[in-house]
Formats: C-alpha cells, sequence, structure tokens
C-alpha cells in the first residue's frame, strides 16, 4: 500500500489516526483500520517510511489519545519523514475550551454542548453540569493528555517544526489543508468549540 501510494503521487500526503474520515489523495492510517484501503500505523513507534518522503502530514483528534511523550515521539517521526520545508497540520482538543466551559457566563452554544454531552455520555450525571463535562471530557475516549497552545506549540518546535500558525477549523493558507476536519461528527458548531489546530513547517535545519 505504501509503494503503491508513494509510486502514484509527486506531492504525498499522510494522515494520521484518519477513523472514518477517508482523504482523497493522502495515504491515510490509522491503529484500528476500518477499512481495507487503510494503512494500518502505530503513531507512537518509527513510522514505515524513510526520510524526507512526504510533503504534508495532517493528524485530527487524535494526538490526545497518547501520553505528551508519546506525543513528542509522534512528531519527531512527523519531522522526520517530512521533505525539508514540508508541514503538518494538528487538531486537538483545546485545554482552554474546557476552562471556558467552566465560566460562569456561557454562550449559548456552550450551554447546548453542556446538554448535549451530559446526555449522551455521562450517565450518573444528575443533571447537565459543567463540572460533569469537563471530568468527563478528561478521561473519556481514551483521551490521556489535552493539550493548550502553549504547550502543542512548544511540543513542535523541540521536535523540529518552525513558522507554526494558530488555524481555524477546516481553513488554511495552504490549500491542501483546507476542509480536512470531519466536522459532520459531531452537532453543528461543538467540534470548532472543542479544538485548536496548528500547522507547522519542518525546519530547515533537519
Amino acid at each position: 500500500m505504501i509503494e503503491e501510494y508513494l509510486s502514484r503521487n509527486n506531492i504525498r500526503k499522510l494522515h494520521l489516526g484518519c477513523g472514518v474520515n477517508i482523504l482523497q489523495g493522502w495515504l491515510n492510517s490509522d491503529y484500528n483500520p476500518k477499512s481495507p484501503t487503510v494503512l494500518h500505523l502505530d503513531a507512537i513507534r518509527p513510522f514505515p517510511f524513510d526520510d524526507d518522503v512526504f510533503d504534508y502530514i495532517f493528524s485530527e483528534h487524535m494526538i490526545e489519545h497518547v501520553t505528551y511523550s508519546q506525543g513528542s515521539l509522534m512528531l519527531t517521526e512527523c519531522a522526520r519523514v517530512l521533505k525539508k520545508g514540508g508541514k503538518v497540520r494538528i487538531s486537538t482538543p483545546d485545554l482552554l475550551f474546557l476552562m471556558n466551559l467552566y465560566k460562569k457566563e456561557k454562550s449559548d452554544l456552550q450551554k447546548e454542548y453542556i446538554k448535549w454531552a451530559t446526555e449522551n455520555f455521562i450517565n450518573e450525571a444528575p443533571y447537565p453540569d459543567d463540572t460533569f463535562v469537563i471530568n468527563n471530557f478528561v478521561r473519556d475516549w481514551g483521551h490521556l493528555f489535552i493539550y493548550d497552545e502553549k504547550t502543542l506549540r512548544s511540543s513542535m518546535e523541540r521536535t523540529g517544526f518552525r513558522k507554526i500558525t494558530r488555524c481555524n477549523l477546516k481553513e488554511s493558507e495552504d490549500e491542501a489543508f483546507r476542509n480536512l476536519e470531519n466536522e459532520d461528527r459531531l452537532p453543528k458548531g461543538f467540534l470548532q468549540l472543542e479544538t485548536m489546530t496548528l500547522e507547522g513547517t519542518k525546519s530547515s535545519a533537519r
């Protein structure tokens, strides 16, 4: 699968932890592939690629499912397999999103999110409340580390990326990174509420 993809694509794009969001033109990979078209890849072990192979790497709501140190290993491997000047895009839950849920003044979207999350995922909660939602979010779905912007930015810088910028969901200055996140998997507005997205460029020193 790897050889076939690389032989057919001059612009090479790796999608880490794709789940059911299979992207056209990308080498889609996942630890538990749900399609025969998806490559099995363990993102916390050395990637099965040579150095300087890919132009782009994208990962959505995956890095929070491994520990901080494992996430650093993943980013290190991303830098290794990217060409010099290649780019990575990481979308992940933002710790600030959880902190904002706890504030007294809440937007209508935050109130809707708390109600939805409580009713769908927290059977023991006697009523919709921010405290239940925050506790559940940190522990549920296999989450192991929730980043804030400064920590993710630091991890990217330490593993070989520069020109790190924050982007809105599905938006980018680079056309290859536009409209990638699977917004339809949550009710309208919720993925944007949860998510922080950072893009970085592989340092020429690597």
